[in-house]
């Protein structure tokens, strides 16, 4: 098969990882993905240094199709647009000079001439994408709102991973410690975000007296 020849396996492993990502949203392991996805919209549009080269790279991101869809999203259509492009050029290639190119050089032809058409595809695509796919918030919309403790012991001064969704359903992964400092919130346990502090939030539990915020 030509998609499995030694020319043509940068654009296999392009697809192979469009097929496990593909998996993970399937079996729902994506919730890293749609996390981080979710956290880079909300860097791009709170980002005060942004004005600075403002227009510059309002320009470059409308040439790729950055941030008109969520992340994952036009990282699926990347990898299948350079994919789809290396092959037919190797195949072109051989059908031309009677032997494929080289395949490093191949690779970063197909990627340059990948990134304008994927933005050119994503624009399209992002009006047939429901509006609150693509809406960001601010982490500190994400106070009032209940996570779940799953990685380690949320301690006084040793936070734990938890993860809470927005009102747009997008998961984060956020640092939690306890509201009460005597306080210790196990992993599996659900618990109310009641103030955050830079990059970490504290959380009680529904039973806990210590709702107020300081």
């Amino acid at each position: 098969m030509t998609l499995l020849a030694e020319y043509n396996l940068p654009f296999l492993a392009a697809l192979i990882a469009l097929v496990l990502i593909s998996v993970a949203q399937i079996v729902g392991l994506g919730d890293l993905f749609e996390s981080a996805d979710a956290d880079l919209d909300i860097e791009l549009d709170v980002d005060p240094d942004a004005a600075v080269s403002g227009s510059f790279m309002d320009g470059v991101f409308s040439l790729l199709g950055l941030g008109r869809v969520p992340f994952l999203i036009w990282l699926m259509v990347l990898l299948f647009v350079f994919a789809a492009i290396g092959v037919s050029g190797q195949q072109l290639a051989i059908a031309l000079l009677g032997q494929p190119l080289d395949t490093a050089v191949a690779a970063v032809l197909a990627g340059v001439a990948a990134l304008p058409v994927n933005g050119a595809l994503t624009r399209p695509l992002a009006r047939l994408l429901p509006q609150d796919e693509t809406s960001a918030v601010s982490l500190d919309t994400l106070v009032r709102r209940d996570a779940e403790i799953q990685i380690g012991t949320a301690r006084a001064g040793s936070p734990a991973r938890s993860r809470v969704i927005d009102v747009f359903g997008h998961p984060h992964f956020v640092m939690v410690e306890p509201h009460d400092p005597n306080t210790v919130l196990s992993a599996g346990e659900t618990v109310l975000l009641v103030r955050r502090e830079g990059e970490t939030f504290y959380a009680v539990h529904y039973e806990s007296p210590k709702l107020q915020l300081d």
